[in-house]
Parts: C-alpha cells; sequence; structure tokens
C-alpha cells in the first residue's frame, strides 16, 4: 500500500510541474504580447541559464518528467550536457549539449518519418 501511494504522490508531482509549467506559458500568451514562438525561445533559454546557476536541477528532482519533457527541459538538458562536457575541455563543452539531446531528437525525427509513411496529409476543407 505504501508503494502505491509513493507512486501516486510522484505522479502529481510530475503533473504538477508540467501543468506549472504549461501555466506559465498560457499567462504569457493571454497576457502579454509575446508570440508563442517568442515564448518558446524565452522558456528554451530560461532552462539552460536556470541549469547554469544550479536551480532547476530541484525542480528536475521533484517534478522528473513533468520538470524534462517541456522546451524548458530542452535546455535544461543543453545545459547539463555542456557543463558535463566542459569538466573535459573545450570542445567537449561544446559538443556536449548536443550529445546530451541527440536521442529525443533522433527520436522526433524517426517517429515523425513512419508517421509520414503511414498517414497522407491532405489540406483541410472548410
Amino acid at each position: 500500500m505504501e508503494g502505491i501511494i509513493s507512486t501516486i504522490l510522484k505522479y502529481l508531482a510530475v503533473f504538477a510541474t508540467g501543468g506549472a509549467l504549461c501555466l506559465i506559458g498560457q499567462l504569457l500568451i493571454n497576457y502579454t504580447k509575446l508570440t508563442p514562438a517568442r515564448i518558446l525561445v524565452l522558456f528554451l533559454v530560461l532552462g539552460v541559464i536556470l541549469q547554469a546557476v544550479g536551480v532547476y536541477q530541484a525542480v528536475v528532482d521533484f517534478g522528473n518528467a513533468g520538470a524534462t519533457i517541456p522546451i524548458i527541459g530542452f535546455g535544461y538538458s543543453l545545459a547539463k550536457g555542456a557543463m558535463e562536457g566542459a569538466k573535459i575541455g573545450f570542445l567537449e563543452a561544446i559538443s556536449g549539449g548536443f550529445k546530451a539531446v541527440t536521442i529525443g531528437i533522433d527520436s522526433a525525427i524517426f517517429f515523425a518519418y513512419i508517421f509520414s509513411l503511414i498517414f497522407r496529409s491532405r489540406t483541410k476543407k472548410c
């Protein structure tokens, strides 16, 4: 029973973290003149900055996938990879961020290709 409660609390933490990040994005869309593209860039850069100063790791520890799946988590992964690579050398600092996010990018390309083979795109008729 204790394991079930622990699992439910973890799911709630993931949901709350991801939901809070989405809420912030929605509030920015509703109450500012920022475009969605600029908000995405803002979240990406914010993820890099928060990881660089050591704040975002605590959010990831609490929210797990709720903090790493949104675009801010992509910035976090880039910064984390670059920081780990910087321990080895300058070139690893540059390539470390790309190595950290390679699997996500590769899987997005792979699945997009698979779905393009399965489904046909067509223009929506009004």
